[in-house]
């Protein structure tokens, strides 16, 4: 596995906080702009949109300074978001980075516009997978597979206590494909945890469940989630943990949060394990991911953190253990390989003793 330039690291690292910083610097769209308009022998802002249809919003007379101030930063925004286009290019055409497929950007894009990430919902799957080539710094092979779906995870705790929302979850869905649909929750029907369009493109909530199974077939109201709720899974909670801020590759740059990738390579190995009988293309999917992660971790030489979070999952008790031990077992030869070498290597220079493991060194 190859690491890409170090010029290209930076200009990602540069591209994450740019698109992090304009996302708090503008209450008005981008995809419009201010026009002065004079009416009676007077100058007066307007600010106007052609998506998806023209309309015009009075602003204020030309003369206020405080609007005027407001006008140029945001002329200086609409720079910034050229140029921020200009650096998603670079990346994707010269480093060889990914970017999502152009609906999975929009959708993402209209929701964090929405404000779901302000709020601490984290990108999950395989959309959060394709962010971890730039975050890492690597050409990570398999990044460019494309999903008909996108998954977004919340603690019910952060959603009942930032006493915050977003807007209506189907409306920014509908603004992006005026097919979209709730899909009533299979055994609380009065509860939407799925938004699926026309051509059967797929939105889903989920939550960490740390209470007893029952709680697996019930809806999590989310009170952050614009109307939405969240469907309870079990090990999430380990997966959004701590997640890290990084940039998806979509016109100007998307800013999301998304989980550590030690802690996705990791989760990755237990859910494989879960998975029901006929959904074997999706647990060779999760083995692949973690395989590669934990390969792109020790080229980046950060299998220190790896090793910590498997450690913490390790500690969790024996079904975590036994989860950790199959998802391994179920890895085709030479990636089982060397994912214990990595680990092996790792929990020996952090002094782990994990009971139970094997501390095999290649």
């Amino acid at each position: 596995m190859k690491t890409i330039d170090l010029a290209y690291r930076t200009l990602y690292a540069e591209l994450v906080q740019r698109s992090l910083d304009a996302s708090f610097e503008t209450d008005f769209s981008t995809a419009g702009n201010f026009v002065r308009v004079p009416v009676k022998g007077r100058d007066y802002w307007y600010f106007e949109e052609t998506r998806p249809e023209k309309t015009r919003r009075y602003v204020g007379p030309a003369e206020d300074p405080e609007i005027a101030r407001r006008v140029a930063a945001f002329r200086e925004i609409k720079d910034d978001l050229r140029s921020r286009r200009k650096l998603v290019s670079t990346l994707v055409r010269d480093a060889g980075l990914t970017a999502p497929e152009t609906f999975t950007g929009d959708v993402v894009e209209a929701l964090e516009k929405a404000g779901l990430f302000r709020l601490r919902a984290v990108l999950v799957g395989t959309v959060a997978f394709q962010t971890y080539a730039g975050h890492l710094g690597v050409r990570l092979p398999g990044a460019a597979l494309q999903t008909g779906d996108a998954d977004f995870a919340q603690f019910h705790s952060v959603s009942a206590e930032v006493e915050d929302s977003m807007p209506p979850v189907i409306d920014v869905l509908k603004a992006v494909d005026p097919t979209f649909r709730e899909i009533p929750h299979r055994t609380d029907a009065g509860r939407t945890t799925q938004y699926e369009n026309a051509s059967r493109y797929r939105i889903e909530f989920l939550t960490p469940n740390r209470g007893s199974d029952e709680h697996a077939d019930r809806a999590s109201p989310m009170p952050s989630l614009g109307g939405a709720s969240a469907q309870p899974l079990r090990f999430l909670d380990f997966l959004i943990r701590d997640p890290v801020r990084t940039v998806l590759l979509h016109r100007s740059g998307v800013p999301v949060l998304v989980p550590s990738p030690e802690r996705f390579a990791v989760h990755k190995l237990i859910v494989a394990t879960r998975r029901e009988r006929g959904a074997a293309a999706k647990r060779e999917k999760d083995l692949h991911q973690a395989g590669l992660l934990v390969e792109a971790l020790d080229t980046t030489r950060r299998q220190d953190d790896l090793a910590l979070v498997f450690a913490e999952a390790w500690e969790r008790g024996d079904a975590w253990r036994d989860a950790l031990r199959k998802g391994l077992s179920l890895l085709k030869p030479d990636r089982h390989e060397m994912v214990q070498s990595v680990l092996g290597r790792a929990l020996g220079e952090i002094g782990a003793q994990l009971e139970g493991f094997p501390m095999r060194i290649a």
